[in-house]
């Protein structure tokens, strides 16, 4: 379920192992959180990857740009060419929500297949199907976080996944809660067109620039992966040189090493700072009218100031809506997952696209679809394969942190290292048979 990038990825997998499959999309286009016109996108006008083309990109399918940093325009452009190019457009429901998965009778083990309900999004009698199996990519970034705070704030109040344009702030006394890669970037939109700009912050941030030694700065030491104390001492004291001490601008020192927790590719908020074009606040006390409290911080006594727009660059939550959780072994913030693929139980259902990870990429994405796919097709044509899948899936899970401490955050819950991951799905392909489909295709 879901027609942006892991959606795609999962019908191009399962296409070329030969398994039928149809996928439901509740917008009209595929792109998912990149179509812009989805009701359900998150993106803005300004948006553009963070990581480059040549690490985001399906392997298979190179972008047709020079562009190092795509906007949504040109990345919508790219999903319609893959669509098109391996003939998906035509297995997609287009304009239907799912708004229900359950297994046949009730029994929790998916032997006898799931019901899937549906019904279109410009309304209409709701239909319910039979499926062997269900892969879930709806996306991680569709659901906002909304946190609470003491108090009443009395002008307006805006998540992030409402924003869409810089006109926005037009005029405006506006406060931005939360320097996560969208809070800068929205901050950035933010200083030209707001009377004044401040970004509330709890804790250091690390600060990437776009460019390093004149390249992505994301395309440097694609070899042989440095271990992890290595690459943290080593990356720290160039991106000192770089970008100096974010301290100096008014941000925390960060409580972690970098890459514990995503880094922020964004120095053009640096440069803004240094301008004086918006200023860095503490962490929220309590909201009282227009009046917004903060905390003090260092032994130094709290401040307030009073704003018409306050903007929450809070995140978002997984939302898997339509499915009982205990089907996906839901346990706190995500559901645990082995691969964060596969519940443990083995019951039929398959999540794509949830995983976080610096450079990871779309092939990321689509090396999970090819294990899916790898299994599915094991389960029809080679049963013992994919027992034996299933008794591995049973012993100790594969660390996957790459020796990195993550924090212990919600949003981390589902944080991988892309080498450590991308190095555990591709043993598990290479431990089930050959999709017959694809004997004899080249890779």
């Amino acid at each position: 379920m879901g027609a942006g990038p892991s959606g795609l990825a999962g019908a191009r997998a399962l296409d070329r192992a030969g398994l039928p499959f149809e996928v439901y999309e509740a917008a009209d286009d595929v792109g998912g959180l990149w179509n812009i016109d989805n009701p359900r996108s998150t993106v803005y006008e300004s948006a553009h990857l963070i990581s480059s083309r040549t690490t985001t990109e399906f392997a298979e399918f190179p972008m047709d740009s020079q562009t190092d940093y795509p906007g949504h325009r040109e990345l919508m452009a790219y999903f319609r060419s893959f669509a098109d190019r391996f003939g998906l457009a035509d297995r997609i429901r287009f304009g239907t929500r799912v708004t229900a998965v359950a297994p046949v009778g009730g029994d929790a083990t998916g032997r006898s297949g799931w019901l899937v309900t549906s019904e279109p999004v410009g309304g209409g009698a709701p239909v319910t199907r039979t499926y062997s199996a269900v892969v879930l990519a709806n996306g991680t970034l569709a659901e906002p976080n909304v946190p609470e705070f003491s108090g009443e704030f009395s002008g307006e109040v805006l998540h992030t996944s409402a924003y869409k344009r810089a006109s926005t702030f037009d005029g405006k006394r506006v406060l931005i809660i939360g320097a996560g890669n969208s809070g800068c970037d929205i901050a950035v939109d933010a200083v030209h067109h707001a009377a004044s700009v401040d970004l509330s912050v709890r804790r250091g941030y690390y600060f990437v620039p776009r460019y390093l030694f004149g390249r992505p700065s994301d395309t440097l030491n694609q070899g042989r992966p440095l271990p992890a104390r290595l690459k943290q001492a080593i990356d720290t004291r160039v991106l000192r040189a770089f970008t100096g001490d974010p301290a100096r601008f008014g941000f925390p020192e960060p409580d972690y090493k970098i890459y514990e927790s995503h880094p922020i590719v964004n120095t053009l908020v640096l440069h803004h700072l240094g301008q004086g074009d918006l200023r860095v606040m503490p962490d929220i006390e309590r909201f009282d009218g227009d009046t917004v409290h903060f905390r003090g911080r260092d032994g130094a006594p709290g401040t307030s100031a009073e704003y018409d727009l306050i903007m929450l660059a809070t995140g978002y939550r997984l939302d898997y809506p339509f499915v009982d959780r205990a089907h996906l072994n839901w346990t706190n913030a995500s559901p645990d997952l082995y691969l964060n693929v596969f519940p443990p139980s083995f019951n039929g259902l398959f999540v794509l696209g949830m995983i976080e990870a610096s450079g990871i990429g779309w092939q990321g994405r689509a090396e999970q679809a090819e294990l899916v796919a790898a299994y599915l097709a094991a389960e029809q044509d080679a049963p013992e394969a994919s027992a034996e899948f299933r008794r591995t899936a049973q012993g100790p899970w594969p660390d996957l942190t790459g020796g990195y401490d993550y924090l212990g955050l919600d949003r981390m819950s589902y944080y991988v290292n892309k080498d450590a991951y991308r190095r555990q799905v591709k043993r598990g392909i290479r431990s089930l048979p050959r999709p017959t489909a694809l004997e004899g295709v080249r890779a």
